[in-house]
């Protein structure tokens, strides 16, 4: 059997990690849902995510913060940027991300992404 890739999505909001998991684990991907950055720092050594969803604003540590601390953990480890906000494109900050998307209801242009990226 082969071993599925490992998605980690970090979003403060319930129904979008609950979108998240359901369509990638429907691709075949294992979904780690992370309500914090937080967690997701926490959880991030022991899962060893294959590809990181990450949300932007989020309570307490944005997800700018914590898409550092990956990046700094773990350099290649590809993070898709993930917001409602379009005006984050242009932060300095998301530079470092492999991708950015902004939220839609359409998961198609997520699901590209995500596909190249762990290709």
């Amino acid at each position: 059997m082969v071993d599925k890739k490992k998605i980690m999505v970090v979003d403060d909001e319930d129904a979008i990690r609950l979108l998240y998991e359901e369509e990638f684990e429907d691709e075949g991907y294992e979904v780690i849902s992370c309500a914090s950055g937080d967690e997701a720092l926490e959880r991030f050594d022991e899962e060893k995510p294959d590809l990181v969803i990450l949300d932007i604003a989020m309570p307490g540590m944005s997800g700018l913060d914590v898409l550092a601390k990956i990046k700094e953990k773990s350099p290649n480890t590809p993070v898709i940027m993930s917001t409602a906000y379009s005006h984050y494109k242009n932060d300095f900050y998301t530079y470092v991300a492999d991708a950015y998307i902004v939220k839609s209801p359409d998961l198609t242009e997520l699901k590209e992404k995500v596909a190249q990226l762990l290709g």
